[in-house]
């Protein structure tokens, strides 16, 4: 019976997983449903992938399941016809990373959670199934050109600042649970105009117009699939692109193109530039924009503060780092300082 954790160190992990030859298709999927036992049905799961070479994060929860997985080219027909194997993610959409040569993870994880993206309500009254309606990437364009149409951005200000949709309106939080009350008092004002909301996959979107529809609005669609449907969509259909930038991501590549355009800058310099990072200084590993030109100057760091730290020997570093809080910080745009509490490996938020 295969081990229900993991027991190897996340660097050797690392280390096979680009020894390997087989080609890997970076995927993510999620599907808000009752589970009556989640433990249960992890610990099934996690058996039934580990066998088969999946690595990746996976939440499970009462609410549902939310994933982003790297499988082998080989296995993905194999992984289709499992999923509709279980009622629960019987003919589940899965989003086929667009920006990917599958070396997103290296391990597989598999969490139960309260939530499966955490959101703060605690209202006996809503209710998930009541949610706004599915658009597709056709609709979305056309929906979104009528001048009456609100679009709202439903990620956090790092992944907004580096692409998003032409015209959304960002609601500038730094969680998802603070998201929520403040889109219904932003968008009060316009509760009977079509409000069409989008995230990265669709998680976050799905939930947050079942919420505004809860909250009394009336005119609410979200974003079939997110992002990533909509950018897979329009390559196979060759319609018109409405997304500018990057899309950010919540794995190891950190963002995948979808338009051509770089609308960000370097938080160093202020030269154009939309590749995250983290911060090579591990008493840092501060998640930020930064160019290549500040990348070989500062050698990855955000600062000559961090750069001067990967030079000192491992004692000093490790003596200093056992001083310091460890909380992982994100630039936050929005407030135009540090904040802690959210980096690249944070949960994922689709």
């Amino acid at each position: 019976m295969a081990a229900l954790h993991n027991r190897v160190s996340q660097k050797e992990l690392k280390e096979r997983m680009y020894r390997e030859t087989e080609p890997r298709v970076t995927l993510s999927f999620y599907r808000y449903f009752t589970l009556s036992d989640p433990r249960q049905f992890r610990d099934d799961l996690y058996k039934a992938l580990y066998e088969q070479q999946v690595f990746g994060r996976i939440y499970v929860a009462a609410e549902g399941i939310n994933a982003q997985i790297s499988i082998p080219r080989s296995r993905l027909e194999w992984f289709r016809d499992y999923c509709d194997s279980l009622e629960a993610l019987k003919a589940i959409r899965l989003n086929i990373a667009v920006d990917d040569d599958g070396k997103s993870f290296w391990v597989l994880k598999i969490k139960v959670r309260d939530k499966i993206v955490a959101d703060g309500i605690d209202d006996p009254g809503f209710d998930m199934g009541k949610k706004g309606r599915y658009l597709d990437a056709v609709e979305f364009n056309r929906l979104t050109e009528d001048p009456s149409t609100i679009v709202v951005d439903m990620r956090n200000h790092y992944e907004y600042e580096v692409g998003h949709f032409e015209g959304a309106i960002e609601i500038p939080s730094e969680t998802f649970r603070e998201q929520l009350p403040m889109s219904v008092e932003i968008l009060q004002e316009k509760k009977d105009q079509p409000i069409v909301m989008y995230c990265t996959g669709g998680i976050r979107c799905e939930k947050a117009s079942a919420w505004l529809l809860h909250k009394g609005f009336s005119n609410v669609f979200h974003l079939e699939g997110g992002i990533i449907h909509y950018a897979n969509t329009i390559k196979a259909q060759g319609l018109e692109n409405k997304f500018r930038g990057k899309n950010f991501v919540f794995d190891d590549r950190l963002g995948e193109r979808i338009g051509d355009e770089i609308i960000s800058r370097c938080h160093q310099c202020g030269a154009p530039a939309d590749t995250h990072t983290n911060c090579k200084s591990e008493a840092c590993h501060l998640l930020f924009i930064q160019c290549s030109a500040c990348a070989e100057k500062y050698e990855g760091c955000c600062s000559e503060a961090c750069r001067e730290m990967i030079h000192k020997p491992e004692e000093e570093r490790a003596l200093i780092r056992k001083g310091l809080d460890q909380a992982p910080r994100v630039f936050n745009k929005a407030r135009g300082r540090l904040r802690r509490g959210g980096q690249a490996d944070a949960q994922p938020s689709l």
